[in-house]
């Protein structure tokens, strides 16, 4: 099997509520605990949301919602959802893209799969937002590696509404 990159469609939408639990119950339960994780993925990734999330970005020129999946030489779209990405104009600015999601399954973390993610978010928006910035929990260790290693500069840290004493870093990398 090879491993593909392509847009996101409604059919995709259970995949990736099932990849968001599974990647957040790893990266965050021991920072948030149990409960408050599966709160937060059933608001954050609620099924009607994520259908208006994916239906969206595929209507706009300035917006993007990727997934990728293993894919065999038979059948196109076979595989589970290893991970997905989302891009969509940073409310203030629009010549930033804000890169809102990128989550990878747990099974496959350090396989690529976040990097082939980010390098099509990159070539698809190139054109469209002169770079892209994100949050990440500041305890997520993993997530501000990868970031890091792939280019990104933190550029300040702030209180999340997540949990009372929490900080998410920002990050920003020109495109």
């Amino acid at each position: 099997m090879t491993r593909a990159v392509r847009q996101a469609t409604t059919d995709d939408i259970w995949a990736i509520h099932v990849t968001a639990r599974e990647s957040w119950h790893a990266a965050y339960d021991d920072l948030l605990g149990r409960e408050t994780v599966d709160d937060v993925v059933d608001e954050w990734y609620a099924i009607g949301d994520l259908e208006s999330s994916i239906s969206d970005a595929s209507e706009r020129e300035d917006a993007v919602f990727l997934i990728a999946e293993d894919r065999t030489v038979d059948d196109a779209f076979a595989g589970d959802c290893l991970g997905f990405a989302q891009v969509v104009p940073w409310p203030e600015d629009v010549s930033v893209g804000y890169l809102t999601r990128l989550y990878v399954h747990p099974d496959v973390w350090g396989e690529g799969v976040g990097t082939a993610l980010l390098e099509r978010l990159e070539t698809a928006l190139e054109r469209t937002f002169d770079r892209l910035r994100l949050a990440v929990l500041a305890d997520n260790d993993s997530g501000i590696a990868f970031y890091d290693a792939a280019g990104f500069d933190h550029v300040t840290t702030r209180e999340t509404d997540l949990a009372d004493g929490l900080e998410e870093c920002v990050y920003e990398k020109s495109l």
